[in-house]
């Protein structure tokens, strides 16, 4: 009799369990789905917005947006490319948005705005530029992104500011890192699994504490649990494409990788991939590069910018370049242990001695 009781009781307590599980589950859905249903139709342009409800957004209305985003113009540009203009949205004195503008006259503008929608609209990452809603309409989408006050490190290592005031060797390292560790999350944490595709340093933005955030996911490419790499034509940024996306047109994890090699070798030499200096030579960033470690003279590539750095720490970093540089991707790390590989490179704020 005993035994049955106990028996009974747990079959009970399995079912309370499973039907609690269910209830929280379905909670957590309906959550998910009622953030991405708050819209709103534009009923003077026939477009639909939709606004994804967040701590920077909760307290400002749809219309609002609507209204000031129709106003935009060229004074408010901080950026283009190849997938858009983007401009700065003010709402007041405290709240600013980036808003990306791509006009619906080719199909690859359409399908890199579907392509930013699918990989972007569920992820909340330190490291990754947040999207906070989207419009869509018969003549233009727009995305609004939150606002990157420190601009993109291509910007910032390039630009006049970067000239004026280089970046000094710790953020450069803290730029490396959140960066890969943004990177890993897209390709081992996301389901489905996101290659970028367009990996540059103009494509990592800076927040106000110059913490690295990946953006612009217009070229990228969702890979499902049985996936290793998506067939796709040839697209990306000369300098930055691995060798082999060449001859197979198959994007995969690993030619981020490469790309990614490629904006670790901007950080040590403050050259573009695309310097004047290589095209006059006729070779590139990637092979003066690996000219210069062969001989073991890496301090003789470092940006004459900065005025101090650790030695060792450098090389360090240029080794962890090199190897996501292989010409065999399978021979490349991957994002997690690139990461990891330059989490361990300590860096401090003291002046070495050894600069």
């Amino acid at each position: 009799m005993a035994e049955s009781t106990a028996l009974a009781l747990y079959i009970a307590i399995s079912c309370l369990a499973f039907v609690a599980s269910k209830i929280i589950v379905s909670c957590l859905l309906y959550r998910r789905w009622t953030r991405k249903r708050s819209s709103i139709q534009d009923t003077l342009s026939g477009g639909k917005f939709v606004l994804f409800r967040s701590a920077s957004t909760h307290s400002l209305s749809s219309r609002l947006f609507i209204q000031k985003t129709m106003k935009l113009s060229n004074k408010d540009i901080i950026g283009s490319g190849g997938h858009g203009t983007v401009y700065k949205l003010t709402i007041n004195d405290t709240t600013a948005f980036a808003v990306k503008r791509l006009n619906k006259g080719n199909s690859d503008a359409n399908r890199g705005f579907e392509r930013e929608l699918d990989a972007m609209g569920d992820i909340k990452h330190r490291n990754i530029v947040m999207l906070h809603g989207y419009y869509a309409s018969p003549a233009f989408n727009f995305l609004v992104y939150e606002l990157m006050p420190n601009g993109s490190l291509d910007a910032l290592l390039h630009g006049s500011w970067g000239k004026a005031k280089p970046l000094d060797w710790p953020t450069r390292h803290r730029v490396a890192v959140g960066a890969a560790r943004g990177l890993s999350y897209l390709h081992h944490d996301c389901i489905p699994h996101i290659i970028h595709r367009d990996i540059k340093s103009s494509n990592i933005l800076l927040d106000h504490n110059m913490e690295a955030r990946v953006s612009d996911f217009g070229l990228a490419a969702l890979l499902e649990p049985n996936q290793s790499h998506v067939s796709t034509i040839v697209a990306g940024t000369f300098g930055y494409l691995a060798p082999e996306y060449f001859d197979t047109g198959r994007a995969t994890t690993k030619g981020d990788v490469y790309s990614f090699g490629v904006v670790l070798l901007e950080l040590l030499t403050g050259k573009r991939p695309s310097d004047e200096s290589f095209i006059e030579e006729g070779t590139k960033l990637v092979t003066w590069v690996k000219g210069i470690i062969e001989v073991n003279k890496e301090q003789h590539a470092i940006d004459r910018a900065l005025e101090w750095y650790p030695i060792e720490e450098v090389k360090r970093v240029f080794d962890i370049a090199e190897k996501c540089l292989e010409s065999d991707p399978s021979e490349r790390p991957t994002m997690a242990e690139v990461h990891k590989m330059l989490e361990q490179v300590s860096t401090s704020d003291r002046h070495p001695d050894c600069s």
